[in-house]
């Protein structure tokens, strides 16, 4: 039973994940981490499309190997959380919630902030390594 409810949070976090590259104020990362996460204790065949996307692989991978986040990745939750913050202070008819919306959001770019970028990979030399 949990195997088929971790398939489905994983499925469901990347159809989040997928709609938060076109939605603003919606993550991408933190959907496309659960659903790796899910994935990889429910599904070895759904873990392993998601480690070898060209998109979201290297984001699982790199946040496999050392926790990290891109830079864009960084910039682009960074841009899309201010607009959001922008909306939620001319739309919100109550100024205590958008201070904690705002507050959560600040939270979240301040953490993701911290979290180290991933190293860039130096090719090896020729004659070591690979065929």
């Amino acid at each position: 039973m949990i195997r088929y409810l971790l398939m489905v949070l994983a499925g469901l976090s990347l159809t989040l994940g997928f709609i938060g590259i076109f939605v603003p104020g919606m993550p991408t990362t933190v959907f496309v981490l659960i659903a790796g996460w899910a994935a990889a204790r429910s599904s070895p065949r759904f873990h392993a499309w998601l480690e070898n996307h060209p998109r979201f692989g290297p984001m699982l991978r790199d946040w496999r190997e050392n926790g990290a986040v891109s830079r864009r990745a960084k910039w682009m939750a960074t841009i899309m959380m201010s607009i959001s913050a922008v909306i939620i202070w001319f739309t919100v008819p109550k100024p205590w919630i958008a201070l904690l919306a705002c507050g959560v959001m600040a939270s979240v770019a301040i953490w993701l902030w911290r979290r180290p970028e991933p190293r860039a990979k130096t090719p090896l030399p020729p004659g070591e390594g690979g065929a």
